[in-house]
């Protein structure tokens, strides 16, 4: 009988963790908040990043525009989204709504992204730079923007095309770098390695979802995220590499332990 119970009680709980991971977390949006820098006498800028929204059946509108009113409350200076708007855009690609949706987002300081693999899949490559485009968001492939702050002083924020269906070239993105602190968005962290000899303060990626499902001692990894797939890493050279866990899914409807992520960074520089 106490068998039988303990039974019913472990099918019920999974039931449960199935049912959460399918409704309930994919739409438990959680901000994070970091400070990089320690020049603390200064108005910090104010960046978030966004990736991997992956937008699909599962996907609504609504749950894009609660992430636009997360955003805008934070009120940030840029905003950087690091790539795989569209889950597969033959498959679902409502651009009106989805462009109605980012233009809302608001940044003095601009809007800029960088493709990811799968921006280019389903005719998405066809699009996406138009769809960028009319959200008012700058698409950097391999070129990069030297963004005026306080002080006299710039931010150069470089994007680099997809490393796995596009064709990355570091050296074209960091051409007109005339600022002392660079970011540099690569929708694929596992890039990082190339870039640790290239004066970079701060890598922004996504790709990973963090793994998207995480159960214990079990983590999925996708191809160049292997080595790098969640939250910071100091690497050689004092370069930060963060790996943003992204906002959508894929493959399945479903996260578990990895909660979708708007990350806010106050930057000191």
């Amino acid at each position: 009988m106490k068998k039988r119970v303990i039974f019913y009680l472990f099918i019920l709980a999974l039931i449960g963790m199935v049912l959460y991971a399918f409704f309930i977390e994919p739409k438990r949006i959680v901000t994070h908040h970091y400070t990089v820098g320690t020049n603390a006498g200064q108005k910090p800028v104010k960046v978030v990043q966004l990736s991997d929204i992956h937008i699909q059946e599962n996907y609504s509108t609504a749950q894009l525009e609660k992430i636009v009113t997360k955003v805008n409350n934070e009120k940030p200076d840029i905003i950087l989204f690091t790539g795989d708007l569209f889950d597969n855009y033959a498959k679902y690609g409502p651009e009106e709504a989805v462009i109605a949706a980012l233009n809302r987002l608001s940044a003095p300081l601009g809007k800029y992204a960088v493709w990811g693999n799968h921006d280019y899949g389903g005719g998405g490559a066809r699009v996406y730079p138009e769809i960028m485009a009319a959200s008012n968001f700058q698409l950097l492939e391999n070129t990069g923007v030297n963004v005026p702050i306080a002080d006299g002083k710039s931010i150069f924020i470089g994007g680099l095309d997809d490393s796995m269906l596009g064709n990355a070239l570091i050296e074209d993105t960091l051409a007109n770098r005339q600022s002392n602190y660079t970011i540099l968005l690569s929708h694929e962290p596992d890039k990082a390695e190339e870039l640790l000899d290239h004066n970079i303060q701060l890598i922004l990626s996504g790709h990973s979802h963090g793994g998207q499902i995480k159960l214990p001692f079990i983590t999925i990894k996708n191809v160049m995220a292997e080595k790098y797939f969640e939250r910071f890493y100091n690497l050689a050279n004092n370069t930060t590499l963060y790996v943003n866990t992204g906002l959508g899914t894929t493959k399945i409807p479903a996260r578990f332990r990895v909660p979708p992520e708007i990350a806010v960074f106050d930057l000191y520089i």
